[in-house]
């Protein structure tokens, strides 16, 4: 039986299209050679077919992902893939209309049923009802390869076109079983975006979810054979995505909204300030697990109830203060952060961060935030600044001396020779200091970019992440020079009388 709600809902979404398309119904005088030669260039060219079959919807050109996915697709008929990319790469549009459509030009027929599935009904709906809008009014797609609606609707779940092709979708946990067409089985799937933000935090449900993927869905193929494709982007470490990608055999490709070189990968559509100014918007942690691939759980070694903030004493009052800097050599958007990090050691043994700045930046601009520091202590107290011996190379001399003649007044310093252990145990070694409350950082300075860089880099902190770690790294190296040069003082001395033995 129909549902009253969804028939509605239909019967709205066709007006809407059929009044879209009353007025701009394809309409060109050409020769029969002229469609022939665009046909025959859609079929092999996808680029080509996406922007002129589909201009409102793909308002640039498509990436070289795009493309690259589209073919192996097309000539992999018997395959299981696995498409990891991020947010707003179009991933719905192209696996979901596009390619389905460009198949079904194909002088060979690629499939005879197709299912879309979803993390929920509506969901598989709203991907069944792009594609039925464009199978049932785009015009251009219609004159060149004929009327293709038949039956059904994508608010009863289910379609089928003139050539006898069969549209179905289906929610996550829905049973597929028994789904056919003329006798033939399922040999197109697509899953896309199967996961969610709620399901992800529950490892059992994962489990049963990939259980389902890989049983009732797999299973209802004839013995496997077909296209079982699932798109989306990865939200947890333990999702039904990345359980999909672990299985044997499985084509994997993951797309990230920056490449290795930090330049957006779908440059066709993102410029580099867009991509830098959402990052900056949505913080690091939520960027890495939208945009790329990369969910980190907070909190997993350094928690929020952790970090301190607090009044810094008078400067006079530090036993000793050391200023310490992590540098870094690019300046791209996936380069390591540069970090300098004011750390003062009070009497009763706690670590107050007066100052941090972290940041993908330049040489000069690192350089420049010694000076700060310098403002800031005003010639009060001595301060030592360090930097990793393995840095201190010409370059950075230079910038040093070159800002220090501009300014007349030369930042002294020093390379740290120190053989650094394992950076992740070196950081994970500070956790009880936090823990402690023995690390505290200026209440005056909370909302300052370097401090917010620092407190979201350490709540990403965790082993095998792939997250930016620089300003805990500065911050170590800042606490243990001053732990190191304040240990003499700290210790407690007492008389040893030596006691003669008779043997």
């Amino acid at each position: 039986m129909a549902n009253p709600y969804k028939t509605e809902i239909y019967k709205e979404w066709r007006r809407q299209h059929e009044a879209t398309q009353s007025g701009e119904i394809f309409k060109k005088k050409e020769d029969d050679s002229s469609k022939h030669r665009r046909i025959e260039r859609a079929r092999k060219d996808y680029s080509f077919f996406v922007k002129t079959y589909f201009p409102d919807i793909a308002r640039c050109d498509c990436g070289k992902f795009q493309t690259d996915a589209a073919n192996y697709i097309l000539n992999n008929p018997n395959t299981r893939a696995v498409f990891e990319w991020a947010r707003g790469h179009a991933k719905s549009t192209h696996f979901g209309v596009f390619v389905p459509l460009w198949l079904k030009i194909q002088e060979e027929k690629q499939f005879h049923t197709l299912v879309l599935v979803s993390k929920s009904e509506d969901s598989a709906d709203r991907l069944l009802a792009d594609l039925q809008a464009q199978l049932e009014f785009n015009e251009l797609y219609k004159n060149d390869f004929g009327d293709q609606m038949k039956d059904g609707n994508w608010a009863e779940g289910e379609f089928t076109t003139s050539d006898g092709c069969y549209f179905v979708s289906l929610g996550r946990g829905q049973s597929p079983r028994g789904i056919k067409s003329n006798g033939r089985r399922p040999d197109y799937i697509i899953i896309d975006d199967i996961d969610d933000d709620e399901m992800v935090r529950n490892d059992q449900r994962v489990n049963k979810a990939t259980e389902w993927v890989l049983s009732a869905l797999f299973g209802t193929m004839e013995a496997g054979r077909g296209r079982f494709i699932m798109v989306g982007n990865k939200i947890a470490q333990t999702s039904i995505l990345s359980k999909i990608i672990e299985r044997p055999g499985v084509h994997h490709t993951k797309v990230n909204i920056l490449d290795k070189n930090g330049n957006p990968t779908w440059k066709e559509n993102y410029t580099p300030a867009e991509v830098a100014e959402m990052r900056a918007m949505m913080g690091e942690r939520n960027f890495q697990k939208e945009y790329m691939n990369n969910p980190l759980t907070e909190g997993a070694i350094f928690q929020q109830k952790h970090i301190h903030y607090g009044k810094m004493l008078p400067l006079k009052e530090y036993r000793q203060l050391i200023c310490y800097t992590d540098p870094s050599f690019k300046n791209s958007a996936t380069a390591d952060y540069k970090a300098t990090m004011l750390v003062g050691k009070t009497p009763d043994g706690h670590f107050h961060l007066l100052k941090a700045f972290a940041g993908q930046t330049s040489v000069s601009e690192m350089v420049n935030w010694h000076y700060e520091v310098m403002d800031f202590v005003d010639g009060k107290v001595p301060v030592m600044y360090y930097m990793e011996s393995n840095f201190m190379q010409d370059l950075m001399l230079d910038e040093f001396k070159k800002v220090g003649e501009s300014v007349g007044l030369h930042v002294p310093i020093r390379g740290d020779s120190r053989k650094k252990p394992d950076k992740f145990a070196r950081i994970e070694a500070m956790q009880p200091l936090f823990e402690r409350g023995l690390v505290v950082f200026n209440e005056k300075e909370k909302n300052t970019p370097g401090m917010q860089v620092l407190e979201e880099q350490l709540l990403m902190f965790e082993r095998g992440s792939r997250s930016h770690d620089d300003a805990p790294d500065a911050l170590e190296s800042a606490i243990w020079m001053l732990s190191q040069r304040t240990r003499t003082s700290d210790a407690k001395y007492v008389s040893i009388k030596r006691v003669s033995r008779r043997f």
